[in-house]
């Protein structure tokens, strides 16, 4: 089980599981929890990580080293040490990112032993006019279900980040997709004061949503130990 490490989080939603491939949905929340769990993952099974290197499938030119070196000190942790166990993958293509996912995501997970992998702004490139739409549908079906079906195989936890954008009918068709692929969906809505924390699915738990004050949202919010 990798957990969040945020109390208030982890009353209702214990953490991920081995086998899940879940969504975090909202920007930039959700990129800090991807930053969060890259470093949280290292940590031993006693603290709730799972003693692993992760795989960083950078789809959105997202990967913030001096996000990630300040997460790690704030756990106690060498910067440098955590980054070198953080296997960043930079995609700038569609097509690009599907030959990360397919040709040398399983490769890697066995070369290092890999039990958590992160896939940044999964939807973002396929948004590229220069993707054909109907090429760009198959091509995506083809990879959600494969992401799911490898985190089942292989027993690791898959956290994709997702940002929606103006809507259009490929938007709405790439995100029906994801969603009804993912086993765990977690989305943050912002509001006036803060912004809320949504478990919208889940295999075994039930919805739920957790309001954080303005004030909540800070780095200290993402690193509490």
């Amino acid at each position: 089980m990798l957990a969040l490490g945020i109390p208030k989080l982890d009353e209702v939603f214990p953490g991920f599981q081995s086998g899940e491939f879940a969504v975090l949905v909202g920007r930039p929340l959700c990129t800090m929890l991807l930053f969060l769990l890259s470093v949280r993952c290292q940590l031993p099974f006693r603290k709730s990580g799972l003693n692993s290197r992760v795989v960083f499938i950078d789809g959105g030119n997202t990967f913030d080293t001096y996000a990630v070196s300040a997460i790690a000190q704030e756990y106690g942790l060498e910067p440098r040490s955590v980054l070198e166990k953080i296997l960043v993958s930079r995609a700038f293509t569609a097509y690009q990112l599907t030959a990360l996912v397919f040709e040398k995501l399983e490769e890697a997970l066995i070369r290092y032993r890999s039990k958590v992998v992160v896939v940044s702004d999964i939807t973002g490139l396929f948004l590229d006019r220069d993707v054909p739409k109907i090429e760009g549908r198959d091509i995506f079906l083809k990879m959600t279900h494969y992401l799911s079906d490898l985190a089942s195989r292989r027993r690791v936890v898959i956290v994709a980040s997702y940002f929606p954008r103006p809507y259009s009918s490929r938007s709405l068709f790439l995100e029906a997709v994801l969603l009804a692929r993912a086993s765990t969906v977690i989305r943050f809505k912002e509001f006036g004061g803060g912004f809320k924390f949504v478990l919208e699915d889940h295999p075994s738990i039930k919805p739920s949503t957790i309001d954080f004050s303005c004030s909540s949202v800070t780095m200290d919010m993402f690193t509490e130990a």
